[in-house]
């Protein structure tokens, strides 16, 4: 999600920590107040800011996880996926998506949109 629909779903992104930590997940670093913030990327051209939702450590290997939820700027939203997937892949991590009820048709088309196959973890 984009950093100004961040505030609304904190809930979501606790609820998904909660999630990622009874599956084994180490080191994890959330977007939210009571955890340690993820490594953000600025664009160079303008003050655009990417900060990963959630980042995750398991068997050596970090994983993205990205929040998948209705958005008012889907254009921000692919970049910041795109982004990520192409970070992820040229360091050998993995890059998710997490998702809820109400939200799988929009967070479907989005991955469509930019080509991406990947399976949705669904909450």
């Amino acid at each position: 999600m984009i950093q100004i629909e961040k505030k609304d779903n904190a809930a979501f992104i606790k609820q998904s920590v909660n999630y990622l930590e009874n599956l084994g997940f180490e080191d994890i670093k959330a977007d939210v107040e009571g955890y340690e913030h993820p490594k953000s990327y600025i664009k160079q051209d303008e003050d655009i800011k990417i900060t990963p939702d959630i980042t995750a450590t398991r068997k050596t290997k970090k994983y993205y996880f990205e929040i998948g939820l209705k958005s008012d700027k889907p254009c921000l939203l692919k970049s910041k996926w795109c982004f990520l997937d192409v970070l992820s892949r040229m360091n050998e991590h993995r890059f998710r998506v997490i998702t809820t009820r109400g939200h799988y048709k929009f967070t479907n088309d989005m991955l469509t949109d930019l080509n991406l196959n990947k399976t949705l973890i669904k909450l």
